[in-house]
Order: structure tokens, then C-alpha cells, then sequence
């Protein structure tokens, strides 16, 4: 894809960029309501629908995406996303 960190994803059949900013880092603690990267990790370990959600927009907005709608998306698709956001930030 295009940035170092992005990655593509297809949800819904849309194809949508997808990258773990700082931002989207910031975002997915308050989000998740954890303070620090060991207690966004460890919470994710077991996410809720909710959690999810404030995941995959995070990482969508990192992605370019300003509003992005994730109350429809599929959640094996979700999970992919988000975590195909996560091995592209580890590249």
C-alpha cells in the first residue's frame, strides 16, 4: 500500500486503508479506557463488540478516514482489519 505502516483491507467490499498511527494508538487507549501501551495490549486480548469498534475506527482514522462507519461491518472482518493494521505497523 501506499505509506509505510498502512495496510489494505476490504470491508463490506469496499477496499480501506487501515494504519496504527499514534494517533490511533492514543485514541484506542482512551477508546478502551486503559492508560499506557501494556494495558491496551493486555485488553485486547479479549475485546468486546464495543472495543472493537473503537479499534477499527482508530485505525481507520489513522488510515485517512475522517467519520469513518463501523457499526455495519462484519466482525471477522473487523478483526482482520484491525488486525492487518497491526502487522503493518510491525513491517
Amino acid at each position: 500500500m501506499g505509506a509505510r505502516g498502512e495496510g489494505a483491507v476490504v470491508l463490506g467490499g469496499v477496499r480501506r486503508r487501515v494504519c496504527l498511527t499514534l494517533g490511533a494508538l492514543a485514541e484506542i487507549e482512551t477508546g478502551l479506557g486503559v492508560e499506557g501501551l501494556a494495558a491496551a495490549a493486555e485488553r485486547m486480548k479479549a475485546l468486546s463488540a464495543r472495543d472493537l469498534m473503537v479499534v477499527l475506527a482508530a485505525v481507520l482514522r489513522g488510515g485517512g478516514e475522517t467519520a469513518p462507519d463501523v457499526a455495519g461491518v462484519e466482525p471477522r472482518e473487523a478483526a482482520r482489519a484491525v488486525a492487518a493494521a497491526f502487522e503493518a505497523a510491525a513491517r
